[in-house]
């Protein structure tokens, strides 16, 4: 199955396990005609806009039956998805040979495209484990957040990674286990014992100083600890503590104290949850209009070992069942420990095929749940509230980020009369007097910067401080690149990449008035493409008072959104920009401007610093004083003056 996946993604037109159809281009694209065509298979579709953008992935076990629905106008359809139908400008399909390898596709294409009309898991979370390296003579227990096919133990997912390093310095200081890498026996007696044996937090087994039988006896035992079997370590500090104050040892005793405190803490974040000992997730949700919350309860071997919420984008599906699929499906592809059991707020749609995926990640069967009475139910409703109760904590946040974002977009969109206004690419020039001049290109998408898609020029066809000329070379190199890649892309029958230059904007801001906004404009017409561009025009205390656009400065309220994404976005491509600048600026890349004006050699250049003092200063000496200074004649005074003023 995952090989069939991975061909399909690298060589979607040929025949094997599974066929992806790729169409004509949009303008020839006739729906009735390719509708017919659709075969009774499952596979995953994926519907196209008129920028053939990818803006929704769904699955089916007949992709005939499926695709056909969404064009049907007898078919009762949700706003949303009739939204979504009306910006369909094309479709493409992928058959597979089973419904198993359609779930799985559909996750790999949703998570690489991210499309607006798919429910989309916002966080990307990561969890920490503890590992055992009980293979090894002398194991070990190491902070992960990888789970590896070896042959370690590990404990976890946990929620808090502070709290995981904060048990395992405990256990380093309770049983002196060690942490470095050294292979034992084999290194025993080799080297000094390291800072943690001074510090007595390692029993130094490279030494020899602890029987091989002994170290294991102590590792047992922090597995216990790990197993939440805390009773005897209890009694073990407890009995310490009364025998050092005892003998006086006062200092001891605190110490003992201190360890039955935090070995106390420890144990109040674990809750039995059940008397039977299952690795179980417990999953419900809350939404409203917009978003969803799933709240998660982690219980690893009967024991509540965290807790954690994820917020989703509601797009076109919208029934709860579908939402918790949604969840299930994308967390599950994403996190590399599946536990033996999930507890679900509802029964899940394809749940016989999720729970066969599952089972095959785990490599055991696994059950998907959902209670309607008892212990279990119980436990499903409290994650229920608990959900609920962080939509309505965040609420209110969710709808701030919203208007600093997608509404800010939007709002810049009407400003300009530019609906469904998503990708903004701004550019900007970074020189020291001419020297070693830059562009960069930053890019926002739905109100956020997207750095994935950053990108920076170094300036090859311009000499001196010309940010025209300069601009002029970015926009034309970055659009040519952009164009060529697609034309590539489609010759080889490949799905354009959305972090490459072959996605272009809906937009493109330039730094500056009138004059960027035209060689702006100039690319745009030499390269025959028809991109919006404004220009971000700032005052005379270089803060942003309007847009450019038609030749007309548009006003904006300083108070809005809208402009506050504008000032970030300026302020982020300079940024961008001076960062690139300097990274150029090191050691023998920092030097004179001078050297890059043609017939200036060192000797030239040495006296016209003596003579002028400053770099300023030559720049501003008209071409009788440059050839007046030592070494100068008018010719290379011509030259100099030429360089920092241009040809007039």
């Amino acid at each position: 199955m995952e090989k069939s996946t991975q061909e399909a993604k690298q060589k979607p037109r040929e025949e094997g396990n599974m066929k992806a159809v790729r169409h004509s281009p949009l303008g020839a694209f006739d729906v009735e005609a390719e509708l017919k065509k659709l075969p009774a298979k499952p596979g995953v579709y994926l519907m196209h806009d008129g920028r053939d953008e990818i803006i929704y992935v769904g699955k089916a076990i007949s992709l005939k039956n499926r695709v056909r629905q969404y064009f049907q106008s007898s078919r009762n359809k949700t706003s949303k998805i009739e939204q979504m139908v009306e910006r369909i400008a094309r479709f493409e399909y992928i058959v597979t040979d089973s419904e198993l390898e359609a779930l799985v596709l559909e996750c790999n294409l949703i998570k690489e495209h991210r499309p607006r009309y798919n429910t989309m898991l916002k966080d990307g979370k990561t969890y920490p484990y503890i590992k055992a390296t009980i293979q090894e003579d002398y194991p070990r227990l190491l902070f992960s957040r990888e789970l590896k096919k070896d042959k370690s133990r590990y404990f976890g997912p946990y929620t808090n990674a502070g709290a995981v390093k904060e048990s395992l310095d405990l256990m380093y200081k309770l049983y002196q286990i060690r942490t470095c890498n050294r292979s034992l026996p084999k290194d025993i007696g080799k080297g000094r014992p390291c800072l943690n044996y001074h510090i007595k937090q390692c029993s130094a087994p490279c030494q020899g100083y602890i029987s091989k039988e002994e170290y294991q006896k102590n590792f047992a035992r922090a597995l216990e600890f790990l197993n939440g079997n805390y009773g005897p370590l209890f009694k073990e500090l407890e009995a310490k503590m009364l025998e050092a104050s005892e003998a006086m040892d006062f200092e001891k005793a605190i110490e003992y104290r201190e360890a039955l405190a935090s070995v106390k803490q420890v144990a109040q974040k674990q809750k039995i949850t059940s008397y039977g000992l299952e690795d179980r997730d417990i999953i419900a949700m809350a939404k409203d209009s917009q978003d969803a919350v799933v709240q998660v309860f982690f219980v690893r071997e009967g024991r509540l070992i965290g807790r954690d919420h994820f917020h989703l984008s509601i797009a076109a599906a919208e029934d709860d069942r579908q939402i918790l699929t949604s969840f299930v499906t994308q967390f599950y592809a994403g996190t590399p420990f599946i536990p033996r059991e999930l507890l679900v707020q509802f029964p899940l749609e394809d749940e016989e095929v999720i729970s066969q995926w599952l089972s095959a990640k785990r490599g055991q069967k696994v059950r998907l749940i959902s209670p309607k009475k008892g212990e279990k139910e119980r436990l499903v409703e409290l994650a229920a509230k608990n959900a609920k109760l962080v939509l309505d904590q965040d609420k209110e946040k969710i709808k701030r980020e919203e208007l600093r974002t997608i509404g800010a977009m939007n709002q810049i969109g009407s400003w300009l009369g530019l609906p469904g206004l998503r990708r903004i690419e701004a550019f900007d020039i970074s020189n020291t007097g001419g020297f070693s001049s830059v562009g960069s290109m930053i890019v926002y998408e739905d109100g956020k910067p997207k750095t994935s898609d950053y990108r920076k020029f170094r300036i090859q066809t311009v000499q001196g401080p010309n940010d025209y000329a300069s601009m002029e070379e970015v926009l034309t190199r970055r659009f040519t690149h952009g164009m060529e890649e697609e034309k590539e892309l489609k010759e080889k029958g490949m799905e354009l990449s959305h972090g490459s230059f072959n996605r272009f904007p809906d937009l493109i801001m330039m730094d500056g008035g009138r004059g960027q906004v035209n060689i702006a404009l100039g690319v745009m017409e030499k390269l025959s493409l028809s991109i919006p561009v404004c220009g971000m025009v700032k005052d005379d205390n270089h803060r942003t008072r309007g847009l450019y656009y038609h030749n007309v400065e548009i006003p904006i309220d300083k108070h809005s959104e809208g402009f506050r994404l504008i000032t970030r976005i300026q302020d982020e491509a300079h940024r961008f920009a001076i960062e690139y600048h300097r990274s150029l600026r090191s050691k023998t890349q920092v030097r004179s401007i001078l050297d890059e004006i043609p017939g200036i050699g060192p000797a030239r250049r040495k006296a016209l610093m003596k003579h002028f003092k400053s770099q300023e200063a030559v720049r501003e000496a008209s071409v009788e004083e440059l050839a007046a200074a030592p070494q100068m004649n008018r010719r290379a005074a011509e030259e100099v003056y030429k360089f920092f003023h241009g040809k007039e």
